[in-house]
């Protein structure tokens, strides 16, 4: 089952996505043309996970060794996970503009999947946390390299307005661990990974999280990204598709 979030006659609506458009909750039948699309939740906090993808690490210390200046990958090959915030104020859903800051230098995108809790969650096993799932949803963490390389806190890196994009959908049923996530910038594949992937999996991360904070429904976590992160630029269209989960695109542009 897909759920959206739309906005109709200026109100904001949870909505079931079928075969001729949005079912709302009291019954009521409307047609793409007659909505917009909104972000599929509105969290209270967003979370990413760095390092979940062993061809990521050494994509970024490859990088690293050839010259270019990106946050030094872990030399362990199981590292500890890196957990990070997005600021709520930085989430925009399908179809809205990526905007490339003014004072940015070198803006990439990283392609994923993100889990969005479906309950108040605190300390919870592995296996526990598959109860507190309410769905799934494509996901682009969208990050300042340069600034991510040089601020002791990825505060701006990870979280100028419009660097945290999710949609268009919450999908109910879990992926399947064979499932593709792929990253196309201008209708070129650029990345390319498997859910199966993941050094630690969504439950894990989820049990891991609950254990120092209570997660609460329609929080988001994004779970790590494949190998093939790059740069975006003005006028560059990226899109993030999911076996099973769906599809989300934006276009880039240019602040001011």
């Amino acid at each position: 089952m897909k759920l959206a979030r739309i906005e109709y006659q200026g109100d904001i609506h949870e909505a079931v996505l079928g075969c001729s458009g949005y079912t709302l909750q009291d019954g009521t039948s409307i047609s793409g043309e007659e909505i917009r699309l909104l972000p599929p939740v509105a969290p209270g906090k967003i979370l990413g996970v760095g390092w979940n993808f062993p061809a990521h690490i050494k994509e970024m210390a490859d990088r690293t060794a050839a010259g270019d200046n990106v946050t030094e990958a872990p030399a362990e090959e199981v590292p500890s996970p890196i957990l990070f915030f997005k600021p709520s104020s930085s989430l925009i859903g399908h179809g809205d503009d990526i905007v490339y800051p003014s004072d940015a230098t070198r803006v990439e995108f990283e392609g994923e999947l993100a889990v969005v809790i479906a309950r108040e969650t605190r300390r919870v096993t592995p296996n526990e946390a598959k109860l507190a799932v309410w769905g799934w949803t494509c996901a682009n963490d969208v990050t300042e390299r340069d600034m991510q390389q040089t601020d002791a806190q990825w505060w701006r890196a990870k979280g100028y307005e419009t660097f945290a994009v999710a949609g268009p959908f919450i999908e109910t049923e879990t992926p399947s661990p064979e499932a593709w996530i792929r990253t196309t910038v201008n209708g070129q594949l650029r990345q390319k990974g498997q859910v199966r992937d993941m050094i630690r999996d969504p439950y894990t991360i989820i049990s891991l999280i609950s254990q120092a904070m209570t997660l609460y429904r329609g929080d988001l976590i994004m779970l790590g990204t494949p190998p093939g992160v790059g740069e975006l630029h003005p006028g560059d269209e990226v899109e993030v598709e999911i076996d099973g989960i769906g599809y989300l695109k934006n276009w880039v542009t240019a602040e001011g």
